[in-house]
């Protein structure tokens, strides 16, 4: 059991990572220093004073930058350098005093899935933006907040809970990511048509209509 507390704390950390780092820092700071876990010895740096001021003024500046369309996106492309080595670093001191083996496979898979939690956050607020009212943006970042304190409650709390959700978490990121990434280079490909940087995509082919010689001599039919 200690081990799968282990994986849910590395794992959590990282997945966190990707979405508001400074609120894991310091929820994980916090929650240490108040005796509510016991963090590894390498973590246990976040409960220090200082680190927890820097984390918690980070995030204040953060929560009101994630809220202005288009800041936010400024914001999340600058996080890429930060958030991901970040989430890696989190993963593999999380696990403990190890070998340099498992540190570093830790530090691999928390660095990817710190790069796949901010992949998402990051594509679906810049497709949020497209819409110019600020209601969706606040609520998807008041979202964004509320899932890393919850999904880190959990991941100390309840580990086995949170990794069989952090697997969902997967499955569906690996299914909406391609999906997001398709609609982003729409959204360029026509902002660079209407700045006359590109051409604009080419119309969808016409459906064919009743006409028998169409039908006739449409591909589906000479199959």
């Amino acid at each position: 059991m200690e081990a799968v507390n282990i994986i849910a704390l590395s794992m959590g950390a990282a997945w966190a990572s990707g979405i508001n780092l400074y609120a894991t820092i310091f929820m994980l700071g916090y929650m240490g220093l108040t005796g509510n876990i016991v963090l590894p010895e390498e973590l246990q740096v976040l409960s220090d004073p200082l680190v927890m001021t820097a984390a918690g003024f980070m995030y204040c500046v953060e929560f009101f930058a994630d809220k202005m369309p288009g800041v936010d996106t400024g914001w999340d492309s600058l996080h890429t350098f930060i958030r991901i080595p970040a989430g890696a670093m989190l993963a593999a001191s999380a696990v403990g005093d190890v070998t340099p083996a498992v540190e570093l496979s830790a530090a691999l898979l928390g660095g990817t899935l710190a790069a796949g939690s901010h992949a998402t956050k990051a594509g679906s607020r810049l497709l949020i933006n497209t819409s110019p009212e600020p209601v969706t943006n606040w609520g998807a970042s008041i979202t964004e907040d509320l899932l890393v304190i919850v999904g880190l409650w959990t991941a100390l709390n309840h580990p086995v809970l949170f990794l069989i959700a952090l697997a969902v978490f997967i499955v569906l990121m690996i299914w909406l990511l391609p999906r997001l990434w398709r609609l982003i280079k729409a959204l360029f490909r026509q902002i660079g048509s209407w700045l006359g940087l590109c051409e604009p995509a080419p119309p969808a082919p016409p459906v064919n209509s009743g006409d028998p010689a169409k039908i006739e001599n449409s591909p589906d039919r000479r199959l």
